[in-house]
């Protein structure tokens, strides 16, 4: 979802902004989070939570001090003052959608999700295409009704990005604010 395919092709972040000097160095990102409570679908939280987090993430800028050789490390300046942030734009955001008899459940709970035969959790970028697409339960679907699942995980994430973007865009006029 977030880094892509093991080319980095398709990932939700522009890889090349970790880059120091290619083939040598390169910032590594590592994201944990921490689960404090649990009913509704945890996915679907951890990644909007994700998008968040790197809206809001700055690397500092770094100067490659002086060409080396291959079999070298190249040494590098990191600046105290200067950063940049993560376009955050093509992250996609995660849609489950649990199937109990014939309706679908956007963030259901643990009790409703008891009563499942099926979820589908859909990753849908901002431009609605489908970053990747995961089916858990025990009962098949079938693919008419996996296609019905991913029109309305569409439609849903719209509103999600939407709603996103919006508590974002406040939570950094908050951070100005109080700055």
């Amino acid at each position: 979802m977030l880094l892509g395919g093991k080319s980095g092709a398709g990932a939700g972040i522009n890889l090349s902004s970790l880059l120091i000097k290619e083939g040598r160095v390169c910032w590594d990102l590592y994201i944990n989070g921490l689960v404090i409570s649990s009913d509704g679908n945890l996915l679907d939280a951890l990644g909007a939570a994700i998008k968040a987090a790197l809206t809001n993430t700055a690397i500092p800028k770094v100067q490659v001090s002086a060409e080396v050789a291959d079999d070298e490390q190249p040494e590098i300046d990191i600046s105290d003052e200067e950063y940049q942030q993560f376009d955050t734009s093509s992250v996609p955001v995660i849609v489950t959608l649990t199937k109990v008899g014939n309706h679908y459940i956007v963030d259901a709970t643990a009790e409703e999700e008891s009563q499942m035969s099926s979820a589908v959790s859909i990753s849908v970028s901002r431009a609605g295409h489908i970053c990747r697409l995961t089916k858990r339960g025990g009962s098949g679907l079938d693919p008419s009704v996996i296609l019905d699942m991913v029109s309305v995980a569409k439609h849903v994430s719209e509103t999600l990005m939407s709603n996103l973007d919006s508590k974002i865009s406040a939570a950094e006029a908050c951070e100005d604010d109080e700055s």
